[in-house]
């Protein structure tokens, strides 16, 4: 497992112990809902450890989840300092050393239709982050053309690597690869799942050339980069928001090159979003990477600005 003597900081002793008993060094998910059974992703499948030890496919006769073990665990996550964190549990996921992201899920507080706080707490998703090397490599041969470099848009639902595959497309093109030169890369990263920054410093390679803004907005971040660290490539995770397009068409203006990824099931699926209305007249994008459904990192079709099929 991953960087386990992270989550043994945090995680209940029968949790760890479940997990070192089973063997699994390819979990993706960690889910812990008060009194449902413990979940583990692993490999693509569900599993649900025994209460007895094991595994077993009787949800009722899983280990249980209790109230105390969620309230302990997420206090230690917290360092016991909720207000500390307050901003990230705002928007329901709190981001760890390693790039690990835990989702939140319990009573909100909203006013003025902004959601200020989430209390009484009742699951948590620990989402593992992965480092793949190499996995951008077919990629790369399909987003540059000898000096060029195209604006690049990975397009994948949830859980099926998008960031993973971004973090190695970084790599590739800071460092170079295959005939091409190495190049700056200023990365926003706004949920701290690239770098995994800890005290500032990024714990996951992601090249030679890149420079990394660590927790901030993106429209920030992009604006930030690009008055200060001259980037060729801009690269952001998980865009959405009018601020984002806004934002991507500015460096875009301003001569740089753009890698992102956004939740969809194809290109077309983002084409009905309201804020990808510019994009049918503007073209920001020349390349579509589009990822399979619940299969990590695989390729289910690249398309150009045309949406049309490369081969």
């Amino acid at each position: 497992m991953k960087d386990k003597k992270v989550f043994n900081t945090f995680l209940p002793k029968e949790v760890c112990g479940f997990i070192e008993t089973l063997g699994l060094n390819e979990i993706q998910e960690i889910r812990m809902n008060i009194g449902q059974p413990l979940m583990l992703k692993a490999q693509g499948r569900e599993i649900i450890p025994h209460k007895q030890g094991g595994i077993t496919e009787i949800y009722q006769d899983g280990f249980q989840v209790t109230e105390e073990m969620l309230k302990e665990t997420f206090g230690f996550i917290c360092k016991h300092s909720v207000y500390a964190y307050e901003e990230e549990i705002r928007q329901g996921f709190i981001t760890i050393e390693g790039g690990h992201r835990i989702g939140l899920v319990g009573q909100a507080v909203v006013e003025r239709d902004k959601v200020r706080n989430i209390k009484y707490v009742s699951g948590l998703n620990i989402r593992l982050a992965s480092e793949r090397i190499g996995c951008g490599e077919k990629v790369i041969e399909m987003i540059t053309d000898k000096h060029n470099i195209f604006n690049t848009l990975i397009v994948a639902p949830p859980c099926a690597g998008k960031t993973t595959l971004l973090r190695d497309c970084i790599r590739l093109l800071s460092n170079g690869s295959k005939g091409i030169d190495g190049v700056r890369v200023g990365v926003a990263d706004e949920r701290g799942e690239l770098g995994a920054c800890y005290h500032g410093v990024p714990q996951n390679d992601l090249g030679v050339r890149t420079d990394v803004l660590d927790r901030i907005p993106k429209a920030s971040g992009i604006l930030m980069l690009i008055r200060s660290m001259a980037p060729r490539v801009i690269a952001v995770d998980e865009i959405g928001s009018e601020d984002d397009m806004e934002a991507l068409k500015n460096a875009c203006l301003s001569g740089c090159n753009i890698l992102a990824t956004i939740h969809g099931a194809s290109p077309y699926d983002i084409y009905e979003k309201t804020v990808f209305e510019h994009l049918k007249a503007g073209n920001m994008f020349q390349r579509y990477i589009v990822l399979q459904r619940n299969e990590i990192g695989k390729i289910k079709g690249i398309y150009d600005e045309n949406m049309k099929p490369i081969n």
